[in-house]
């Protein structure tokens, strides 16, 4: 059963958690921040964000609890947005364990967490989700077009709330594909720098021998 939540980051601050902030002296900044509220809907700025993203991390839980985290992987913009609360994806097939499954089965409470290295922000978002099988209308519009890989379900995320982390830690990493470009167009400059000096020479060493 879906708890009720005074606010929005009640999702994630448990009244443990409330007790050990006041404890560790952060509660009377984290209540100030409760009163300006998490969000619970998409914003432009999410869309854009999710818009570029090509994976990220899905926890779930079984029904006693027992966590479960798994990578999910795709081509720019394949976790996609629905409506303002809910996100969803194709589901590929893999290792055939079905430990998501199986914990959704029995447990919706499920947290979606996005890591962008080459800018170093995250995102976290809580919610709850459920595994669509034998749609292959929604399967099909939620495939990237052209990407090989055998989609076997579909995964529904309703968002209960959505924060972001300050970069502090985060180590500054880049895509393969994206260092292989930058360093082609490097090569490609260099390469155009050189016949124009190998050119400037020509010319120099012309003028020498006429003079």
């Amino acid at each position: 059963m879906t708890a009720v939540h005074t606010y929005a980051s009640d999702v994630a601050f448990s009244p443990a958690v409330k007790a050990i902030q006041a404890r560790k002296g952060s509660r009377e900044a984290y209540a100030r921040s409760e009163q300006r509220g998490w969000r619970t809907e998409i914003d432009d700025n999410l869309a854009a964000f999710l818009a570029d993203a090509n994976s990220f991390y899905f926890a779930t839980a079984s029904a006693d609890g027992q966590p479960y985290i798994q990578h999910r992987g795709g081509p720019k913009g394949f976790l996609k947005v629905l409506d303002k609360q809910t996100l969803a994806f194709a589901d590929y097939s893999g290792n055939q364990q079905f430990i998501t499954q199986g914990n959704l089965s029995e447990n919706p409470k499920a947290y979606i967490f996005v890591m962008d290295y080459a800018h170093r922000r995250r995102v976290k978002i809580w919610g709850e989700a459920r595994v669509v099988e034998d749609d292959e209308a929604l399967t099909t519009s939620l495939m990237p077009k052209g990407y090989r890989a055998r989609p076997e379900q579909v995964i529904l995320f309703k968002i209960a709330a959505w924060d972001t982390n300050c970069p502090q830690h985060i180590p500054q990493k880049f895509d393969a594909p994206d260092v292989a470009a930058a360093l082609a167009a490097r090569d490609a400059r260099i390469a155009e720098l050189e016949a124009e000096v190998a050119a400037l020479r020509g010319e120099k060493a012309t003028t020498e021998v006429t003079t």
